[in-house]
């Protein structure tokens, strides 16, 4: 579980409208606001270096961050948009939104696989299908977890995995109504070319 809740630092932003905007991106700041929890919006900047080495670290829009700001009472948020420059691809203005700990919110969680050593269709030759690499689950803000995991001791070839064979955190569910499929353990590609062929060669017999 993701225990620790990073900080984030910002700015608050006095001016408002794209000239304040501008002028905050030509100062190495990217402009942004905060929202939601029943109070006014907040404008803030955020430091461009501080800011884009939290997006290359990765799930920026799944962390929940401690956000300070000078003057301000820290407050928990959640990314819920990043507008980034067309032709850089850096980011250019980003939305918060204010959140308790018992806010629940959807977001997609990682999911890892581990054991591969111990799965008996691995050992032989079987190649590990991912259909879902992340989960979009409803989690508690205050108790989000870091990643879902599969235990893939004595998984054979053809076996599935279903969501309802992972073990979810406590107070999380699935948006998804039903019990989907998150990966799979397939035949190797040799294994199913020779079958196929065995297929055919049986059906040019049975028609001879």
């Amino acid at each position: 579980m993701a225990n620790e809740i990073p900080d984030l630092t910002a700015q608050e932003r006095t001016g408002t409208g794209k000239g304040a905007a501008r002028q905050a991106r030509r100062d190495g700041l990217v402009p942004g606001v905060v929202y939601g929890g029943d109070v006014a919006p907040l404008a803030i900047n955020i430091p461009f270096n501080e800011l884009l080495k939290r997006l290359k670290k990765g799930r920026f829009k799944s962390t929940l961050f401690n956000l300070q700001v000078e003057g301000q009472e820290d407050v928990r948020v959640i990314c819920r948009d990043v507008q980034r420059d067309k032709v850089k691809d850096l980011p250019t203005h980003v939305d918060f939104m204010r959140l308790r700990r018992t806010s629940k919110i959807n977001l997609f969680i990682p999911v890892e696989f581990i054991n591969e050593e111990a799965a008996p269709g691995i050992k032989k030759g079987g190649v590990l299908t991912v259909v879902r690499p992340e989960v979009e689950l409803v989690v508690t803000a205050g108790d989000i977890p870091e990643k879902l995991v599969v235990d893939m001791t004595g998984l054979n070839v053809g076996d599935t995995i279903n969501i309802s064979a992972i073990e979810l955190p406590a107070g999380t569910k699935p948006t998804i109504d039903r019990d989907f499929v998150v990966a799979n353990i397939s035949a190797p590609s040799g294994l199913r070319s020779s079958e196929a062929e065995e297929g055919e060669e049986g059906e040019d017999a049975a028609e001879a």
